[in-house]
């Protein structure tokens, strides 16, 4: 493949820019910037991303200021007013005089990576993801709330499995995490335009597909493990909505 080729593939998929005080001054400052967050259906894209951001950066926040980090996001997802100056940081429109950073979630074929500033501090960057729930409707914001909490207690490198982690899904592909209704109907092959299917059709899908991806009805063995995860999970979706 060519360097042309490779880039042509990748795609941002979310995308959001903070704006935040440098670490030498004195006052220390926040703004957001430009949004581009698919959230539905919830966690969606968009937050995944905001969830990242958390995992990727509240391992460096002081312990200290861990538990009003948990409460500024429940207070948040309450749509209370939030006092300024809040955990050491004034939260303001302005931008003038503050360095910006971008974070985003790249997609490559199925798979997604996320690229991350490295300027500022790990707590602005947290900050700024929490603060980004303010600027979204009060319903999704009572749904991504928990999942930046539950961000805050992974451990590992940011890869497929944390993104299974984060939605709650063993599917962790792009298409199912954008609209994991549409992604399971095509998977186990209903015909377009389908809306609810029942119970029995999804099931007779779900062993038909699970006989055809099987080795011992000629798949191939070293894929078969993550089409049959994939198969489950495409059934469960459409079983449990």
């Amino acid at each position: 493949m060519t360097t042309t080729e490779a880039q042509s593939s990748s795609e941002v998929l979310a995308e959001v820019e903070f704006w935040h005080s440098r670490p030498v001054t004195p006052t220390r400052r926040l703004s957001l910037g430009g949004l581009h967050l698919p959230v539905d259906p919830t966690p969606g894209l968009g937050g995944i991303l905001l969830g990242a951001i958390v995992a990727n950066f509240s391992a460096n926040v002081h312990e200290e200021m861990i538990p009003d980090v948990h409460r500024l996001i429940a207070q948040v997802e309450k749509g209370e007013r939030i006092v300024q100056p809040r955990l050491r940081h004034r939260f303001q429109a302005d931008r003038h005089g503050l360095a910006r950073s971008v974070h985003r979630m790249i997609g490559e074929n199925e798979s997604v990576r996320f690229e991350f500033s490295e300027g500022g501090t790990p707590l602005q960057h947290v900050l700024g993801a929490v603060y980004v729930l303010e600027r979204l409707d009060p319903t999704i914001r009572k749904k991504l709330a928990p999942v930046l909490l539950k961000a805050m207690t992974w451990r590992g490198p940011l890869n497929q499995n944390f993104v299974a982690y984060l939605a709650g899904s063993n599917a962790s592909s792009i298409a199912a995490m954008a609209d994991p209704r549409a992604w399971a109907l095509e998977l186990l092959g209903f015909p377009p335009g389908t809306v609810k299917p029942s119970k029995r059709e999804v099931q007779m899908r779900f062993r038909d597909s699970l006989r055809n991806v099987h080795p011992d009805h000629g798949g191939d063995s070293k894929t078969a493990s993550g089409s049959i995860n994939d198969l489950s999970e495409a059934r469960r979706v459409l079983l449990g909505s």
